[in-house]
């Protein structure tokens, strides 16, 4: 029985005499192509043709390759849109930090330049927080007893008048600024120096000079002052601007409406100033005199003086009741019914008959 080997059998030994052949052919055209030079021009058309199957034989892989790069740069790009937002949060925090010291640093020298001009010792305070009624135009300061602040110091900042103390604790104290509807203080223009008083006129913010006559001459920009009448403020601190000037011919008064010039609402650092202007001192009283009882009545005239008191009785002179003139005379003796005087004494009689008659009338 004759032995057949199976198909697959001969269909290997087949591939391996073909692979044999192949691996034969190629060893050959290496050597002659290290040798001679003579397939590079081959090698050159044959990429050249063969470059758009290579394209599409690994257009495949390049997607593969294209989605899982995709992917990964897209959680490398989300990782770093974090960060960068995370370093732009704190990159503006400082930011702002930055432009809040810058701001602080330049009223902290404003307030320096004008602790130097202002005539009187001062302290730095900072503003805490606003006072809690809502209607009231109050701060509260970080300065107390403690730092040797009373009641009535003035309060301003580089620009003006703030306000003044109203309460003082421990470790904080309460300014009333000039706006609050209970303050006032004495004012003058700069322009012309007429004096007037400024209210303050509550949550509006602004003052208003009372009581000015219609044809004042205030006009609209003038810069009010500080007059200095009070003994608190020392004479030429800034107040206000005018803004708006009323003038009523036929009222009584005219209403002028002022701005303030100190940074109220915007510094967190003020000037308390630690004494107040020396004032001269003020002249005596004029002593009060009673007020007189019964002014109604003619005041008690002084009795005559008696005879021989003072002087000797001249001799033939009248008798001592027809005293000197100016006091009220004493009404003489009746005549005795004696007998009639001697002709010669009629005259004398009847003198003092008419000195007599006076006297009756007068008492």
């Amino acid at each position: 029985m004759e032995y057949s080997p199976p198909p697959l059998f001969k269909q290997g030994a087949s591939a391996r005499v073909k692979m044999t052949v192949f691996a034969c052919i190629s060893i050959a055209l290496l050597l002659v192509d290290s040798h001679m030079r003579s397939l590079e021009t081959v090698r050159y058309y044959a990429g050249a043709v063969l470059s758009p199957v290579q394209k599409v034989a690994l257009l495949p892989r390049d997607a593969i390759y294209g989605v899982g790069d995709y992917f990964s740069t897209l959680s490398s790009l989300e990782k770093q849109v974090r960060e960068l937002k995370r370093q732009q949060i704190l990159g503006s925090q400082a930011l702002q930090q930055a432009q809040l010291q810058s701001a602080e640093n330049a009223q902290l020298r404003k307030l320096m330049d004008a602790r130097e001009r202002v005539p009187v010792k001062s302290m730095l305070a900072e503003v805490l927080y606003d006072a809690r009624d809502a209607n009231s135009r109050k701060i509260i300061l970080d300065r107390g007893t403690h730092q040797d602040v009373a009641l009535g110091l003035p309060v301003i900042d580089n620009q003006g008048v703030v306000g003044q103390v109203t309460r003082v604790f421990p470790f904080t104290s309460e300014v009333t600024l000039l706006s609050d509807k209970e303050q006032a203080i004495p004012v003058q223009l700069l322009r012309n120096g007429l004096r007037s008083v400024a209210y303050g006129r509550g949550k509006s913010g602004n003052l208003e000079l009372r009581f000015t006559a219609p044809n004042a001459d205030i006009q609209v920009g003038d810069i009010v002052v500080t007059s200095g009448l009070d003994g608190v403020y020392p004479a030429g601190l800034a107040v206000a601007r005018v803004t708006q000037v009323e003038n009523s011919a036929g009222g009584s008064f005219g209403g002028v409406i002022c701005q303030p010039l100190a940074g109220i609402a915007n510094n967190t650092q003020l000037l308390i100033l630690m004494s107040t202007p020396e004032m001269p001192p003020r002249p005596p009283d004029e002593e009060q005199r009673a007020p007189r009882k019964h002014n109604n009545k003619m005041a008690a005239i002084k009795d005559a003086p008696k005879e021989g008191e003072g002087q000797p009785a001249a001799a033939g002179a009248a008798p001592a009741a027809n005293g000197a003139p100016g006091l009220i005379p004493v009404l003489p003796p009746a005549p005795k019914p004696a007998t009639p005087a001697p002709a010669a004494d009629a005259p004398a009689a009847g003198a003092a008959a008419n000195a007599a008659t006076p006297a009756a009338a007068t008492r």
